[in-house]
């Protein structure tokens, strides 16, 4: 294994040098405060691994602002204690009963390759999905309910409701987990729901009283 383990590329060593020189420097008492403190984000944010979402340049955070989750098609599986393996849930449950964030938010995104998996693997067009030793496959079940609710619509107006409703899948399964409702009941926490286009910036957000996403329009638009 150890001989597989390679130097970081030159290209990410000169970033982190002119870090190191520059904002790091320029904020070491900020950067030592937030080591000697710990940590006190206001807000969880799970978001999509693609890496064109990058979450703290659209709110503008600073470091130790943001509890970051990250995970294919910014997906909440529903509570189960099981004894498995789940990173999310445990990702979830330190931001809540540990960190005690204030917002809780999941953040979904137009053009999401996990989404469009899953559409291609409730629709027979990916087998390779549905094979037992596909992780993302099995991962991706969780949005299958969220399918059955858009199967109705024509084929091109799916991809873009699927992945709205990969953020409300997320939401309903974030209530069965006893602690988030515990949170949310005692007014100890908040929950959002997010849908960003990549291409044009806009930003969505869930209205429970709409049923839907509604858009976050910028000032001065």
């Amino acid at each position: 294994m150890r001989s597989h383990v390679r130097p970081l590329p030159s290209y990410l060593i000169q970033r982190y040098q002119g870090w190191r020189a520059t904002t790091y420097t320029e904020n070491r008492a900020w950067y030592r405060r937030l080591a000697h403190d710990g940590q006190r984000p206001r807000a969880m944010v799970i978001s999509c691994c693609d890496s064109r979402v990058h979450v703290t340049s659209i709110f503008g955070a600073d470091q130790g602002e943001f509890f970051l989750h990250r995970n294919i098609a910014n997906l909440v599986p529903p509570y189960n204690p099981d004894g498995d393996h789940h990173g999310t849930s445990a990702a979830v449950e330190y931001a809540v009963t540990t960190l005690k964030v204030a917002h809780l938010i999941v953040l979904g995104h137009s053009q999401c390759g996990g989404v469009a998996g899953c559409h291609a693997m409730c629709t027979g067009h990916a087998p390779e999905l549905q094979a037992e030793t596909s992780f993302v496959g099995k991962w991706l079940d969780i949005l299958r309910p969220g399918y059955e609710r858009v199967s109705h619509l024509p084929e091109e107006e799916q991809p873009l409701a699927l992945e709205r409703e990969a953020v409300v899948i997320s939401l309903e399964n974030l209530m069965t987990f006893p602690f988030v409702k515990a949170a949310l009941e005692a007014d100890e926490m908040t929950l959002h729901g997010l849908w960003t286009d990549i291409g044009e910036g806009g930003l969505w957000q869930y209205d429970s009283a709409q049923g839907g996403f509604v858009e976050i329009i910028p000032s001065g638009s």
